[in-house]
């Protein structure tokens, strides 16, 4: 393994559930596994309500559970829950730089969704490769927010 790729993840990021109520998903992993609520948005681009999940104590470095409920039926995470159901949609590592790392994936002929990042989670910048692309998984590349 070359060592540019090997520095592409920093970190696993998060893992993204696809969900049919947020706020039912919330109080579950709440109640159940002790997980804190760190955020909650729409994104009206992507078509969802999200909520981070995090270990208590964390301070935004570990690895995250993502909460993903569709706006409708057409988006995404509607069309994703259609055809599959709830559960696990995608896994995210993190990046320091989502442009030069969809650059460089796509040099390795992976088909990356979005030619530029997209705006993600708490201002994240987000990018996705497509399955065919990993063995089946749907893969997101996540550069977090400037602080």
């Amino acid at each position: 393994m070359n060592e540019k790729a090997h520095r592409l993840a920093t970190a696993i990021d998060h893992v993204g559930v696809a969900v049919p109520d947020l706020d039912a998903a919330i109080e579950f992993y709440r109640d159940t596994f002790g997980l804190e609520l760190a955020h909650v948005e729409t994104n009206e681009e992507q078509g969802t309500r999200e909520a981070m999940m995090r270990v208590p104590g964390d301070d935004g470095t570990g690895t995250a559970i993502q909460l993903l409920a569709p706006l409708g039926p057409d988006t995404p995470i509607g069309k994703f829950l259609e055809r599959k159901g709830p559960g696990i949609q995608q896994l995210a590592l993190r990046v320091t730089d989502a442009q030069a790392a969809s650059d460089q994936l796509r040099a390795k002929n992976l088909q990356v969704l979005y030619e530029n990042p997209k705006p993600g989670t708490e201002n994240s910048k987000a990018n996705f490769v497509h399955p065919k692309s990993t063995g089946g998984v749907l893969l997101e590349i996540v550069e977090p927010a400037a602080d």
